[in-house]
C-alpha cells in the first residue's frame, strides 16, 4: 500500500467522524441533563481532535513525496 493511498482511508475516517460528531452536536442540543450534557461535550472534543488528526494525516501521507511540501512540524522528526 502505497501512502497516497492510505491519504484515502484517512478521509474516509474524518468523514465519518465528521458525521459521528453531528448526531453527537444534535443530541447534545437536545439535551437537558447537566451530566450527560458533560459526558456529550467530553466526547466531542475528543472526536474533534480525532477529526482534525485524521485530515492532517490525510494531508500529509497525500503529498508526502512531493518535493518543497510544508510537512506539519507535528508529524515530523
Amino acid at each position: 500500500m502505497r501512502l497516497c493511498e492510505l491519504s484515502q482511508g484517512y478521509i474516509e475516517s474524518a468523514h465519518l467522524l465528521r458525521d459521528r460528531l453531528r448526531d453527537l452536536r444534535r443530541a447534545l442540543r437536545q439535551c437537558e441533563e447537566a451530566c450527560l450534557r458533560a459526558s456529550l461535550r467530553h466526547r466531542i472534543a475528543q472526536l474533534g481532535a480525532m477529526q482534525q488528526q485524521c485530515y492532517e494525516l490525510a494531508e500529509l501521507t497525500a503529498h508526502y513525496y512531493e518535493r518543497g511540501y510544508y510537512r506539519n512540524e507535528n508529524y515530523t522528526l
